[in-house]
């Protein structure tokens, strides 16, 4: 069974467009405060109230010149710490989630994500879990109040370089929690070209069967590299992956087959990406071997 199809804002051209594509699909939305130019949770509100049921994720860590200002103004950040761009301090923590529910009109968040945490303490991973543990911490207290349904984390490069892992993600969460907890989901990039947690997984390794072994959502981000690999995947790889499916469909098939991921994330500003995309991930997935074979001629090229 191949993965659900969701919109991701994140260089999304047309969002409301996308948005209402999304919605009438039952489609899950990814977004982020400071898509868009900090625009994007704005231009998702008509959408999302149209469709109460409709479920939304968003993120904490990142932000705008803008924001950075208006929370230097409210006393959650220092100049200095918004002149970095991103944070994970408790009060900033906070602080964000409550914009984002306003931002997205959304009495209660879905999901909230941290946001590229290695970012924070970069090369210091005691201080680097100190601090995810701490937005947690805030994030547990999110949940208490009915703010927040559950948490994450929205990854680039934290997993693959090891800066955590699942297990330790899991770990941090408990101890935030003092027992059970509401760390329920994980983004990383997934793709052709990005695909060291496709190898792993089909070896039993790395954060996908660990996420699969502790029930975590798994967003794939990314799946079409920017929208490059399109371009880098010629039609003779394509049908090899599958037989009469457009270099693009290949690849977000071989994505939506990784053994793990839940949702693949495609900011498809238009009707006809957004069509072409679910046709693709509705195919059969691709088997284990299928994708042994395309990740090893994709290796020795």
């Amino acid at each position: 069974m191949t993965a659900d199809l969701a919109l991701g804002t994140y260089r999304c051209q047309a969002i409301p467009e996308a948005a209402a594509r999304a919605a009438a699909s039952g489609a899950w939305i990814d977004t982020a405060p400071n898509y868009a130019t900090g625009q994007a949770q704005t231009l998702l509100a008509p959408a999302l109230a149209a469709h109460p049921s409709l479920n939304v994720s968003t993120k904490t860590g990142y932000f705008t010149a803008a924001t950075g200002t208006d929370a230097v103004n409210t006393g959650v950040l220092t100049e200095d710490q918004a002149a970095v761009g991103h944070s994970l301090t408790p009060d900033y923590v906070r602080w964000q989630t409550s914009r984002n529910r306003a931002q997205l009109g959304r009495d209660r968040l879905d999901l909230t994500l941290l946001h590229n945490p290695e970012r924070t303490h970069p090369g210091d991973r005691l201080a680097l879990h100190q601090a995810m543990r701490d937005a947690f911490a805030v994030l547990e207290e999110e949940v208490a109040v009915g703010h927040v349904v559950g948490y994450g984390i929205a990854t680039w490069a934290g997993l693959e370089e090891e800066a955590f892992t699942v297990g330790e993600l899991l770990a941090l969460a408990a101890q935030a929690a003092g027992g059970q907890h509401h760390l329920v989901a994980i983004q990383l990039p997934v793709s052709l070209v990005m695909m060291t947690p496709i190898v792993q997984a089909l070896d039993g390794r790395g954060p996908l069967p660990a996420a699969v072994d502790a029930g975590l959502r798994v967003m794939a981000s990314a799946p079409l590299h920017g929208g490059e690999l399109p371009g880098m995947v010629g039609q003779e790889l394509a049908g090899l992956i599958r037989p009469g499916l457009t270099p693009a469909q290949a690849c977000v098939l071989a994505v939506a087959s990784c053994p793990g991921v839940t949702d693949v994330l495609l900011a498809a500003s238009g009707a006809p990406h957004w069509k072409e995309a679910a046709e693709a991930v509705a195919q059969s997935s691709l088997t284990a071997a299928k994708l042994r074979e395309i990740t090893g001629v994709l290796a020795s090229s």
